[in-house]
């Protein structure tokens, strides 16, 4: 067994933080302009990859586009990103996106994730509570290719839907539940 002296799996573990930290400082600090290029790029992309989320999207009243989220942990971990609140074409405001979580995890990867609101009532709740805590307030469902095969638009009934793509990078499992989403200043 290859070991370092002097470092102990303890040190791993205290350094964690600092690796996701780094991870999430390189997520943020987008400007204005960049943020919202990089949505309407990320937009086009999941239209490419699902039909069903194109055409949602022509229903959706809002549509909350985080375009690079960077999730990394080992036990202990987090994610974040930073993006858009569009309607229609049109950015309306500035949000960013965190969850931590524990548990059997290692590794990192970038994606990105949209919500479509699909009610006046979900961008009020939005607007009013400055923030989404997801699993909280309205009811989020999370699309994946099985449950677009079961929704139609006329099946519609539930307050969003949100969409993950472009995963990118080794980890076990990916989940939006827990997620606080906050307006941002730009």
């Amino acid at each position: 067994m290859f070991r370092i002296p002097g470092f102990a799996p303890a040190m791993l573990l205290a350094m964690t933080p600092l690796v996701s930290m780094s991870l999430v400082s390189q997520a943020g600090a987008a400007t204005a302009e960049d943020l919202e290029r990089d949505s309407k790029q990320a937009l086009t992309t999941l239209f490419r990859t699902s039909d069903f989320a194109e055409t949602l999207s022509k229903s959706a009243k809002a549509v909350l586009v985080f375009p690079n989220m960077v999730k990394a942990g080992f036990v202990f971990g987090g994610s974040y990103g930073e993006g858009v609140l569009m309607r229609g074409s049109e950015v309306v405001d500035y949000y960013n996106s965190v969850s931590a979580s524990w548990g059997l995890q290692i590794g990192a990867q970038s994606y990105g994730y949209a919500v479509f609101l699909m009610s006046e009532d979900a961008v009020r709740y939005l607007d009013e509570s400055n923030g989404l805590e997801i699993g909280v307030g309205p009811t989020v469902v999370l699309v994946d290719e099985g449950v677009a095969k079961n929704l139609s638009t006329s099946s519609l009934k539930d307050d969003a839907y949100a969409f993950i793509f472009s995963q990118q990078g080794l980890m076990a499992g990916i989940s939006i539940e827990g997620t606080k989403i906050s307006r941002i200043t730009r």
